[in-house]
């Protein structure tokens, strides 16, 4: 178990993975997903399903989710290896792990993904859409249909097909939490359609949120900046993962631990008066949203 109670690494060497999104055991160093402290019981109970849950952010957000007492259901691509890492990390925290390998940008596995949640824990609490592809292209003339398609496909279609099949069965006080991106407010030049899956998952969650309000059902997004996950080897090249991070004010890329706080408090009654709102874990980049 990677643990915070290591110290956090300056330096990352050069290299490159072949493969979308990424395997989190070939990455050197491991990215640190525990923070080493212990839980305080603040989702007790509650069930909670996060796609891209087998490896970074999401590992992280599992990690914590599972401390603070929840059942954590992992739906993920086929990092099989990952996700068991996780399923394991889980339960040495007491609580129960349910993996799910399907692809999320087809709707019917969304739904399935549901389905299999009610069959095993017979409720759900939170949603956190993670589950993202990115692909580097200097030029837009570059950006192929069937690449544009895909990321669209991941990054926010899915989230649009698992939420609308999840909640018929959310809760007054269930939470919804999606993964945007800095990029959402700040751009990128060599990540077009990356940053604009990103942007609408911004202006999803504000409109969801005024959707289901009177539900009482909350949705707030979290954007990071640099974070050391499987993404950053399997989209860039070695000379660019060396120096990643190191252009934001605290010079270094954020480990996903340190970003998986804000999804507990977003899933937790400590934000019971926030709903459409955006949190911005990003190094100390200025955003004016």
């Amino acid at each position: 178990m990677q643990t915070a109670e290591k110290k956090i690494p300056k330096d990352i060497p050069p290299q490159k993975q072949n493969k979308q999104p990424g395997v989190e055991s070939k990455m050197d160093p491991q990215p640190l997903y525990d923070n080493g402290k212990p839980g305080l019981g603040r989702l007790e109970g509650k069930v909670a399903v996060i796609t891209g849950g087998d490896s970074g952010i999401g590992r992280a957000v599992a990690i914590s989710f599972a401390k603070e007492g929840a059942d954590v259901v992992i739906a993920y691509l086929e990092e099989h290896g990952d996700a068991k890492q996780t399923a394991a990390d889980i339960k040495k925290y007491g609580r129960e792990a349910l993996l799910v390998a399907t692809d999320v940008s087809q709707e019917k596995n969304c739904g399935m993904i549901i389905k299999r949640t009610l069959e095993k824990f017979n409720r759900i609490d939170i949603i956190v859409n993670n589950a993202a592809v990115q692909y580097v292209q200097k030029k837009i003339e570059d950006i192929t249909a069937e690449q544009l398609q895909k990321t669209f496909g991941t990054n926010i279609f899915a989230y649009f097909y698992l939420t609308k099949y999840a909640v018929p069965h959310l809760k007054k006080g269930s939470a919804i939490i999606n993964t945007a991106s800095v990029t959402a407010f700040k751009g990128n030049e060599v990540l077009m359609d990356y940053s604009s899956t990103k942007g609408a998952i911004v202006a999803f969650t504000r409109s969801l949120s005024q959707s289901l309000v009177k539900k009482g059902i909350r949705v707030n997004s979290v954007a990071p900046g640099p974070v050391w996950t499987p993404l950053i080897p399997a989209s860039f090249e070695p000379e660019k993962v060396d120096t990643f991070g190191e252009d934001i004010p605290m010079g270094r890329p954020a480990q996903p631990f340190e970003i998986a706080g804000c999804y507990v408090f977003l899933a937790t009654e400590e934000s019971v008066f926030i709903t459409g709102q955006t949190l911005h874990p990003n190094g100390g980049s200025i955003i004016n949203t």
